[in-house]
């Protein structure tokens, strides 16, 4: 089964798991719109990142991180990043695809993050996958971090829930 984790938001990131490696991983493709060049989901380029690692007829899950509203963050902003997780949402959906929610404090007690720092993924990530070193190098590489995590939780806890 080919599991694809997101973590949400224009910052956010994509993995692609089969059989717990990672086959690949992209940040969250965005555009600028506007005479403020405002950054916004780039839909038709995540309809292609997707299609481009799958095959038609393969098994396969999306993973998305839960999220919601957190205190102190602007109206603007939360509405700017609803629309995100939505517009993920509609790109699942028109290309088939099943997917499944996980709160962060979920995937962050399976991994042993929770009470740790934003960072602590993407030690994590590297710990499990020593060959993404480079590629997760960065500390703006935690979303790609967030996004093998989330797959990886999901690969590790979907037996125990079909049993």
């Amino acid at each position: 089964m080919k599991i694809i984790g997101i973590d949400p938001g224009l910052s956010g990131g994509i993995a692609v798991l089969e059989n717990n490696k990672v086959l690949n991983m992209f940040d969250m493709p965005v555009m600028s719109e506007g005479k403020k060049n405002k950054r916004q989901l780039n839909s038709a380029q995540l309809v292609s990142l997707i299609k481009e690692n799958i095959k038609s007829n393969e098994d396969i899950a999306v993973i998305v991180e839960q999220v919601n509203a957190m205190p102190g963050q602007g109206v603007t902003s939360m509405f700017n990043f609803g629309q995100t997780f939505g517009a993920i949402k509609g790109v699942c959906a028109a290309l088939e695809l099943p997917i499944f929610f996980v709160r962060p404090s979920k995937w962050k007690k399976h991994f042993e993050l929770i009470n740790s720092s934003k960072d602590s993924s993407r030690t994590k990530a590297i710990e499990m996958y020593p060959t993404l070193a480079n590629q997760l190098a960065k500390k703006k590489d935690v979303n790609k971090s967030d996004a093998i995590l989330i797959a990886r939780f999901y690969s590790e806890t979907r037996l125990l829930d079909n049993n």
